[in-house]
């Protein structure tokens, strides 16, 4: 099935365009790893602290796109500053509508240095966290 997006998913600045790419392909983390800084930081909805490195960004982003990035996920308005992006998306999980804002920013080599993601309403919140938990679980049990 092919996802339905407001917004064109092409013709961004190189860094943001890496990202999208990702996004509409398998989200593997071979494909993800490339993008991220060593030292990047991710700032998760649920966990209060900053998760610093790339193995630990790696395992959410990755988890992310296999949970949240199913055939109704889409970004329904994008904001590119070249080294920093704002990306709004919607997806339906478990039956409860769930929005959200990705903040993205690279470093000068063109690799996220930091990533931030914001969900609402509580409900979709709810969803999200159950369903990445049991992602994560799952890839720690198959590593």
């Amino acid at each position: 099935m092919t996802r339905q997006h407001l917004v064109p998913m092409t013709g961004y600045e190189p860094n943001l365009q890496r990202w999208l790419d990702w996004m509409e392909g398998d989200h593997s983390p071979e494909g993800l790893a490339g993008q991220l800084a060593d030292n990047v930081v991710f700032r998760s909805p649920v966990v209060h602290t900053p998760q610093e490195g790339k193995q630990i960004t790696l395992a959410y982003l990755t988890a992310a796109g296999q949970t949240l990035g199913g055939d109704t996920f889409r970004y329904t308005r994008m904001f590119d500053c070249g080294d920093k992006a704002v990306l709004e998306f919607e997806c339906v999980m478990d039956g409860i509508q769930v929005n959200g804002v990705d903040m993205i920013e690279w470093n000068d080599d063109g690799q996220i240095s930091d990533f931030k993601v914001m969900v609402r309403p509580l409900k979709g919140m709810q969803v999200v966290h159950a369903a990445m938990g049991a992602m994560l679980a799952k890839m720690k049990a198959g590593a």
